[in-house]
């Protein structure tokens, strides 16, 4: 479970990121975060990710209460979140298969926990057949597959997402938010900034709009609408 409570954030050159937020996301939901640019919708992941500490305020993530975790802990508490960013953030020098691999390494995994993952992430997202590839081969959406691919393969409870169908078009958006939606499906929580009107009504999931550093309505289904 994911709770904020009375969560500030008024960074240095005095801009109010965020203003007496409170939420609660529990255990396996999918929910859309949009609203504006500004609105607060990144500063609220960082949070998350403890990239950004709140000026005032409570989050807690599965009973941790974030701003009382030691410093040596932050890595540990980051590998049970996985993030897919809008510009993919690959490793243009490695291929899929290493791309994927890299996330166990970075932890320690051992070569036998990686050929027996890496090969059941890609099968996942549907790039078996592309393993030896490298990122610039790949369309857009598929190279949004191997984020996701690599995002979960250390198994994290939380999946973040920001703006994942940003650079992509219509089609390979909707294929990006359905195996989202399957990943969900298996118990991940998922939670998804997101610009995109359509796929917002057409997901039909929790829709948490936010304006000027407030949530200003938080819903079961899509709907709204918005000026960018």
């Amino acid at each position: 479970m994911i709770e904020f409570w009375n969560v500030s954030k008024t960074y240095e050159a005095g801009n109010k990121a965020l203003r007496n937020i409170s939420m609660t996301i529990q255990n396996g939901e999918f929910v859309f975060i949009i609203g504006r640019s500004g609105s607060g919708k990144s500063t609220l992941l960082k949070m998350l990710l403890k990239e950004v500490e709140p000026t005032s305020g409570k989050i807690v993530v599965n009973d941790m209460n974030l701003g009382k975790m030691p410093r040596k802990f932050i890595p540990k508490y980051r590998r049970k979140l996985g993030m897919v960013f809008q510009d993919f953030r690959l490793l243009k020098d490695r291929n899929v298969y290493e791309n994927v691999a890299f996330a166990q390494r970075v932890i320690g995994a051992s070569t036998k926990s990686i050929r027996e993952l890496v090969p059941a992430m890609l099968k996942m997202v549907g790039l078996s057949s592309k393993y030896k590839f490298l990122p610039q081969q790949l369309s857009g959406g598929e190279q949004q597959r191997v984020a996701i691919a690599r995002a979960l393969i250390n198994r994290p409870e939380i999946l973040l997402a920001d703006e994942p169908t940003g650079n992509l078009d219509g089609q390979n958006s909707m294929e990006i938010m359905k195996l989202l939606n399957e990943i969900n499906k298996l118990g991940t929580t998922v939670i998804v900034v997101t610009h995109s009107q359509e796929i917002v009504d057409r997901m039909k999931k929790r829709v948490i709009v936010m304006d000027r550093g407030t949530i200003v309505s938080d819903e079961q289904k899509g709907g709204y609408t918005y000026e960018n």
